[in-house]
């Protein structure tokens, strides 16, 4: 098989089947969606108007999104959308197709590409989805790892792959089989080969895919990935050529995005359905909101919708209206940002849930929640914040009360996925994390009452903890956020706080250690804060914070025993300019004696842009 015919004459066949991601997306709805409430404000807004941007060429608009003015509003749509929203506006078509920057070379010889080996890839070492296992822990075994504490402080850089057209870079990277999964903002999924970062095969998706891809087998014995998009799709995916074997969408609200890794478990996908609604508040113009959060299953091997359940039961109606008149809706919100966590044993699975986003509060919201894996009803929840009504309008100055009823609605929901783990003694715990800075040990049996609590962080916004810990059995490894800012109006990220790691005794909550973080220096714009989900294995914790550091702390004390600066260009093995920024929200995948990291993350909490995938190795 010609492996490298995979990358583009696989893509045509798999797009084909499908239907392009131009031909997929509707112009007019992701103006509505994205882009109308500030370029048709009129005088309101310096934004330009319909028929300004109809004089300009395709070119120019996309520019602007890529390179210019609204670069970081186009980095939160793919390549696609992007492409789309340009020839809508102009009204005229690209004058050629884009160059692909990714040369043939980049993509493994057809010695490499034989897939013979994936019908017992799952069998062997890899990491699997988000948490590698089902119920969430983030620690690598040492058969599986094979990278002892003595080896760490010699790991080097093995090779870099660069992410085409991307300014941020945060997924969790998946390896199964020999082969790397993961995906990009800019709509693209790639499977590398996990030794030298060699192309097996790519696809372009309908919107950017920022989950954890999960692999799963056909009963024939052939692996299917999945994940979902921004704009709510789940793709089942061949895991050998890239094929798309089906795409369905589980959500129509325009603001709808699947932000966290899907889950598979006895042939259903479950899927986590989050959105970006909260962030439209901070213009007054905006009609906050009517999106709410949900869990959908899916049959896996069909993509068929087996039962949706509702994070708000009660759809959003009219309520009051805002200082600028404009009338407000709700109740609303109440995304679900994380990936399930499987209790097999109790035929549940467990998430954490967001914020309300408007008036009036509901019960579900900054809450663990357990729902039936058979029918999707909610069996239990504990709410850990009442009454957190959050969206960008709570930053404004005045604050308007009917937007944001409460002055100090702290924005604690849970981005962080539960952990379910036996203690040593014996008893299974609910480990959550939240934004507030505060763990806690949850007992599954009695609808999660509370075992102990621990504050390892102040909390707030950007937490607290944003995407999680990580668990070996004894101990619980928590990194510490605590982003802030020197005011809401600059925006500009404080350097002197934040950050940190802790250990936790598992059966207790005790701290074991605390190790403060190392500072930003003279580094500008920096953040000490670490937002990213931490892996452990046997002796090592893994930790990627804001300021662009990668390190592995001991275990046993919380020594740093490595420190991997990734702020630089680097050459890449698909011949794209890469370079390192801020390490957030995907942590690191360790297998078979390598490190693998995503590097870059330059949205919300992150700060230095980037767009690389690393790979590390012991010299």
């Amino acid at each position: 098989m010609n492996t490298r015919g995979l990358g583009f004459g696989f893509l045509l066949l798999s797009l084909a089947a499908v239907g392009t991601p131009l031909a997929a997306q509707d112009g007019e709805a992701l103006y509505t969606t994205h882009c109308a409430i500030c370029h048709e404000a009129g005088g309101e807004s310096p934004a330009p108007g319909r028929e300004t941007l109809r004089q300009m060429s395709p070119e120019q608009i996309l520019g602007a999104l890529e390179r210019g003015v609204m670069r970081a509003q186009g980095g939160e749509r793919s390549r696609a959308e992007r492409r789309v929203l340009a020839e809508h506006l102009s009204g005229k078509p690209f004058g050629r197709e884009p160059v692909n920057p990714i040369p043939q070379s980049a993509f493994c010889a057809a010695s490499q590409g034989a897939a013979g080996t994936f019908e017992i890839a799952l069998a062997g070492s890899g990491w699997n989805g988000w948490g590698y296992t089902a119920t969430n822990t983030r620690f690598q075994p040492r058969n599986v790892a094979r990278l002892l504490p003595a080896d760490v402080p010699r790991l080097d850089l093995k090779w870099a792959f660069a992410f085409p057209g991307a300014s941020s870079a945060g997924q969790q990277p998946v390896i199964v089989g020999g082969r790397v999964y993961i995906g990009s903002w800019e709509g693209d999924v790639y499977s590398l080969d996990a030794k030298t970062g060699c192309i097996h095969w790519t696809l372009e998706t309908e919107s950017g895919v920022s989950g954890a891809i999960t692999l799963g087998s056909r009963p024939n014995g052939a692996l299917v990935a999945y994940f979902g998009d921004l704009a709510a799709n789940v793709y089942a995916v061949d895991a050998a050529t890239g094929m798309v074997q089906w795409k369905v969408k589980v959500d129509e609200y325009p603001l709808a995005r699947i932000r966290g890794a899907v889950t598979l478990h006895n042939g259903r996908l479950l899927v986590p359905v989050s959105s970006r609604e909260e962030s439209q508040v901070s213009n007054p113009r905006y009609p906050c909101c009517r999106f709410r959060g949900s869990m959908v299953a899916l049959d896996a091997a069909s993509g068929r919708q087996l039962w949706k359940t509702y994070t708000i039961d009660q759809e959003p109606r009219p309520t009051t209206k805002n200082r600028a008149g404009t009338q407000l809706w709700g109740p609303s919100g109440i995304a679900i940002w994380v990936a399930p966590t499987i209790d097999a044993k109790r035929n549940v699975f467990y998430v954490g849930t967001g914020n309300n986003y408007s008036t009036p509060a509901t019960n579900l919201s900054d809450a663990i929640v357990a729902y039936d894996l058979d029918t999707g009803r909610v069996r239990w929840s504990r709410q850990m914040t009442e009454n957190d009504i959050w969206s960008a309008g709570c930053r404004a100055t005045p604050l308007d009360p009917a937007i944001c009823p409460d002055a100090d609605a702290p924005d604690f929901d849970f981005v962080s996925s539960p952990i379910l783990i036996e203690s040593p003694g014996g008893q299974d715990i609910l480990i959550a994390a939240q934004k507030s800075g505060i763990v806690y040990a949850l007992n599954p049996d009695r609808e999660g009452e509370t075992i102990w609590q621990q504050r390892v962080g102040e909390g707030g916004t950007q937490g607290g903890i944003m995407f999680g810990p990580a668990a070996d059995g004894r101990t619980l490894y928590v990194a510490v956020s605590d982003f802030t800012r020197t005011s809401e109006t600059t925006r500009e990220p404080d350097p002197n706080v934040g950050g940190g790691m802790a250990a936790l005794e598992l059966r207790t909550g005790r701290i074991l250690w605390r190790t403060p973080a190392p500072g930003c220096g003279d580094r500008r714009p920096c953040s000490p804060a670490q937002g990213a989900a931490v892996t452990a294995i046997p002796g090592v914790a893994f930790s990627g914070s804001v300021d662009g550091h990668l390190r592995a702390y001991s275990a046993s004390d919380g020594r740093i025993l490595w420190d991997y600066d990734a702020v630089r260009e680097f050459p890449t093995v698909n011949g794209v300019m890469g370079k390192g920024g801020s390490f957030y929200s995907g942590g690191q995948a360790v297998v078979n004696g390598m490190v693998f990291a995503s590097s870059g993350y330059s949205h919300h909490g992150g700060v230095i842009p980037g767009n690389v995938l690393l790979a590390f190795g012991v010299e």
